[in-house]
């Protein structure tokens, strides 16, 4: 192949500067140099370029058609060039993430919205279909953010920090667990246990407050959705655990929550990445954005909370 993109720069320069004197400056080459490269065009194809002796420089069909040519291409070769600036720089880049955390719907969405507007460039998108098994997809590059409260030790993935949080049991004001300050594993044996639809190996009231104790709750029925837990709660239909963000944020009338065991159970929220990809700021971003919305959300909550307690 004889084309190349600086044959293509230099006939363009030529058309639109109408001489070749103009043209070789705008190109930072010698007018002997831009003269040298169109007599070789023109002999490896056998057909002139320019009638010479028209002024400004007038393109034959034959220079007309390779002008197309670079219309076509230069744009796209230098918006490519661009985009893996952007790549090699971290300034752009692609952020598919999924969640194991139901409720982290919650701040997510909110969150995206602000991410997308300070990174214009990332292509974000939350891919749900790998919430179930999530790690593997990430190690594959499926998917790039995992949004999880269980780290695992692999030499390929970092979990960062987001926040702390407590799961907490979710009873109606009436219930007779609303007046006490902490449930036991076998008070919630007689109740049904609102949960949302995932494995109870990913829910932290079973692996790490129920079946320690060997304790069954009478029923278990599953709930997409946040607001549809609170509400059946409040109707006498189960108790639930949520995080305590969720609760201050809802700020729920006709609800009472309480700590499940006299420790608490107490949570981390991380975000999980590929090590490889960590330093790239786009990612960076993400995660400090993700950390500070966090706590925006816990503050206006308390202090919404403070308020209305007054």
């Amino acid at each position: 192949m004889f084309l190349e993109l600086r044959h293509l720069r230099s006939l363009l320069a030529i058309h639109e500067t109408g001489n070749l004197s103009r043209a070789a400056q705008r190109l930072h080459l010698t007018q002997s140099a831009l003269t040298h490269q169109v007599k070789a065009l023109e002999h490896y194809f056998g057909t002139p370029l320019f009638y010479r002796r028209r002024r400004p420089l007038q393109l034959t069909p034959a220079g007309h058609r390779l002008l197309e040519l670079a219309r076509a291409v230069l744009p796209q070769v230098e918006s490519t060039e661009r985009a893996l600036r952007a790549l090699a720089e971290g300034r752009s880049g692609r952020l598919y993430l999924t969640i194991e955390c139901h409720a982290c719907f919650e701040w997510l969405l909110p969150l995206l919205d602000h991410y997308r507007e300070a990174c214009p460039e990332v292509e974000v998108d939350i891919r749900l279909g790998m919430s179930f098994d999530p790690l593997p997809a990430l190690l594959r590059g499926d998917i790039d953010l995992v949004i999880t409260s269980d780290p695992t030790d692999m030499a390929d993935v970092v979990f960062e920090r987001l926040f702390a949080y407590e799961a907490r049991l979710v009873v109606p004001a009436g219930h007779r667990l609303a007046r006490r300050r902490h449930a036991a594993p076998a008070d919630l044996a007689a109740e049904t246990l609102i949960t949302y639809p995932v494995a109870r190996r990913r829910l932290d009231v079973f692996t790490r407050f129920l079946e320690p104790a060997g304790v069954e709750p009478a029923a278990v029925r599953q709930v997409e959705l946040t607001a549809m837990i609170l509400q059946l709660v409040a109707a006498g239909r189960g108790v639930a655990v949520l995080p305590d963000w969720v609760l201050q944020a809802a700020r729920p009338p006709g609800l009472r929550s309480l700590s499940l065991g006299r420790e608490g159970l107490a949570g981390t929220l991380y975000a999980a990445v590929r090590r490889q990809e960590r330093s790239a700021p786009y990612v960076d971003r993400f995660i400090h954005m993700a950390r500070r919305h966090a706590e925006a959300r816990v503050r206006k909550a308390r202090t919404a909370g403070t308020r209305k307690k007054r």
